[in-house]
């Protein structure tokens, strides 16, 4: 099976897709850094803080630019969504830094590559997820949405 058996002709946006990630990373990334080092908040919650920014970022970013949804009104849902797989991917690519850590302990001493790996594998994940379940394309969308969820 291949990718784009999974999202159709949406594997066009896959490109566009891991750009969108790349300005989220470097959100999440200074901004942890920001409120880490200027205020002086622990790692954990200045992580959620970072996180539920960068997570905005991108779905505004893969929403207008990505999957050009900007004549598609904005939806609580769409983002509750998007938020979701987004957590979803991050358990993925936790999970799998952790089986292949498990798998090949040696590993231990090159984090980056048990890092790249679970990153590669929720990167598709998302991609996948958001094409099919957050921005479906015209035709394939889920029920229509509750007046009060626009």
């Amino acid at each position: 099976m291949e990718l784009r058996d999974i999202v159709g002709e949406r594997v066009t946006n896959f490109p566009g897709f891991v750009v969108v990630g790349a300005i989220g990373f470097l959100v999440d990334a200074s901004v942890l850094t920001a409120l880490m080092n200027g205020l002086d908040l622990g790692a954990y919650a200045a992580r959620a803080i970072s996180f539920t920014i960068a997570v905005t970022v991108t779905w505004y970013l893969n929403r207008r630019w990505v999957f050009d949804r900007g004549a598609v009104p904005m939806s609580r849902r769409e983002y509750s969504s998007y938020v979701l797989v987004q957590i979803i991917g991050a358990i993925i690519n936790l999970g799998i830094f952790v089986l292949v850590i498990q798998l090949v302990p040696t590993l231990t001493q090159i984090p980056v590559i048990p890092l790249a790996i679970g990153a590669g594998a929720a990167l598709l994940f998302n991609f996948a997820a958001a094409s099919r379940f957050v921005f479906p394309t015209p035709g394939t969308a889920a029920p229509r949405q509750r007046k009060q969820d626009q």
